[in-house]
């Protein structure tokens, strides 16, 4: 007999995802957006509809995207951001930055935390979350933060490289749990001052910050790490994904 199911399946939430970008290179003469599988993956395994958004600087398009998704997904990538952006200059270590890039998302960032649309910033997305809500960077872990530990793993991004510590009372810990949780690890900057409103919810060893949190947004949480690299070794992590959704879902539409 055909089990009976009773009500209807969750509505998947729609989900803008920001893409790197590269530019047109010797063999592929057009410029080409990228996003890696695995944050689309984690995405609609945690129930939402993924949705790549392409650049734009026109406002009435930023404002367009937001109106059509309940959530929005920052990603990270191999560049900073701009030290101007919190009040610095460049100093040693930093890295290549991606000035359009910075723009797209950072307008995306505002427009959605004015909204209150739940936002999920991973690696170089939880550091723009912590610049837009009016904190700072270290520059380059290695030569700023003393005692400091290795951050960019040479070894497999799906398996963990080191442990952080996840506060109780805080989303991150209503996602993963509190305690001690293991974690990749692929950054070179990290939260020097955290933002307005800004909490630390994860912290390594060293003492570097690895996941913050708005206490003035429904659900604005960034991470150090990348969790959806490690769904099948630390299947734990898809959590924060379905945290992350199940606020989306709530939120409208």
């Amino acid at each position: 007999m055909t089990p009976k199911h009773h009500g209807q399946t969750p509505r998947r939430p729609n989900i803008g995802i920001t893409p790197d970008y590269s530019g047109p290179q010797p063999d592929a003469f057009f410029p080409r957006y990228e996003l890696k599988v695995p944050y689309a993956d984690a995405v609609l395994r945690a129930g939402g509809l993924p949705f790549v958004l392409p650049y734009s600087e026109e406002p009435t398009c930023v404002e367009a995207y937001l109106d059509r998704v309940s959530g929005l997904l920052v990603t990270g990538g191999a560049f900073d951001i701009s030290p101007e952006l919190y009040g610095e200059t460049a100093r040693e270590g930093m890295g290549p930055m991606k000035q359009g890039r910075t723009t797209f998302e950072l307008a995306l960032m505002r427009g959605a935390l004015k909204r209150n649309l739940p936002v999920l910033g991973v690696c170089g997305g939880m550091q723009l979350l912590n610049v837009v809500l009016g904190g700072t960077l270290h520059q380059d872990i290695g030569l700023e933060v003393p005692g400091a530990h290795e951050h960019s793993q040479k070894h497999d991004r799906t398996q963990p490289q080191h442990p952080v510590e996840v506060r109780e009372g805080t989303l991150l810990a209503d996602a993963l749990g509190r305690g001690q949780l293991m974690v990749n690890s692929l950054h070179h900057q990290s939260v020097r001052r955290l933002g307005e409103q800004v909490v630390m919810s994860a912290a390594a060893p060293d003492g570097v910050v690895e996941a913050i949190e708005s206490t003035q947004h429904a659900f604005a949480v960034g991470v150090q790490w990348h969790p959806e690299y490690m769904l099948a070794s630390v299947p734990a992590h898809l959590g924060l994904y379905r945290a992350f959704i199940q606020k989306a879902r709530e939120h409208r539409r």
